[in-house]
């Protein structure tokens, strides 16, 4: 769902934790969508890349879960967090340390974004399996 607020595109986000106790809704401005293969990245998420969708800050609306809802701030020289359903582990929106941008998780969404990626970063850090997984016969389901 988009609105238009004069020169300003607003778009609004809807999503959930995977057990579904926690939904939210957020309306804000988007800046990017990163797909980041850094070793943090891959370490937080458990998978070969990150896809966070950075906005403007802006308060996210719980709608539901508010007391599921746990953050992580990892203290090293590069911040790092995650927030996350503590029923499900599922990756939820936060405003980042500095304040200066909402990262919502791309698959925490409950519809896919308009939007595509716009870039592949930290590539020289991606998991050397990875471009092999992508070449790797689909299935449709466990093979």
């Amino acid at each position: 769902m988009k609105s238009t607020d004069n020169a300003t595109q607003l778009t609004t986000f809807k999503g959930s934790c995977l057990c579904g106790q926690v939904q939210y809704s957020v309306t804000t401005e988007i800046e990017d969508f990163y797909l980041c293969h850094c070793q943090q990245c891959r370490k937080i998420t458990g998978s070969a890349f990150a896809s966070n969708i950075l906005t403007k800050p802006v308060d996210v609306l719980w709608v539901s879960g508010i007391e599921k809802i746990k953050r992580f701030d990892y203290p090293g020289k590069r911040t790092f967090t995650k927030v996350f359903c503590t029923e499900c582990g599922s990756g939820l929106p936060y405003l980042n340390e500095k304040g200066s941008a909402l990262v919502i998780p791309a698959g925490s969404l409950n519809n896919e974004p308009v939007l595509k990626p716009k870039n592949n970063i930290f590539w020289t850090d991606r998991a050397q399996w990875y471009e092999v997984g992508i070449e790797a016969p689909q299935c449709s389901k466990f093979a």
